[in-house]
């Protein structure tokens, strides 16, 4: 994680009301400490309440010419201008102002043909894709800052 930027920003927070699906960008969420994001399908306990992806990383599928937009791959929160693929487990996100996430996380198995893969035709959420719990709860929306936290 050396000379890796500390500050970038939210440009898509997305939720679904079923694991294993597309969600949608909603502009505005609210994470709930210990559960993860109000009204998603993946809030509740365990080290996997919320998951980021980086825009970087899915425009680089968009460029192999996948029509996809925030949250195809199932990510709750697309950041733009770090690097989150290379974040270690443990590092704290201050996201927006009140917001902590800690990474738990990076990559996961995928679900077998699920309905992100036949939209997008690929996943990058098993490589690239990262996973974290609610520290603390806060408001975030499009736009706010997310900080790496030392």
């Amino acid at each position: 994680m050396r000379g890796q930027r500390k500050f970038g920003r939210v440009v898509a927070v997305c939720i679904s009301e079923k694991k294993g699906t597309q969600k949608e960008d909603v502009r505005k969420v609210t994470l709930v400490k210990d559960s993860g994001i109000q009204g998603d399908a993946h809030a509740g306990p365990g080290h996997r309440q919320v998951s980021l992806l980086a825009l970087e990383s899915a425009n680089v599928m968009k460029d192999k010419g996948l029509d996809i937009d925030a949250g195809d791959f199932g990510e709750n929160i697309v950041t733009e201008g770090l690097d989150l693929k290379h974040i270690i487990p443990g590092t704290k996100l201050r996201v927006g102002k009140e917001a902590l996430l800690e990474i738990t996380q990076i990559g996961k198995e995928c679900h077998d043909r699920c309905a992100i893969y036949y939209k997008a035709g690929d996943c990058i959420m098993p490589k690239e894709g990262i996973f974290g719990t609610v520290q603390a709860g806060g408001v975030v929306r499009i736009g706010d800052e997310v900080e790496i936290l030392d």
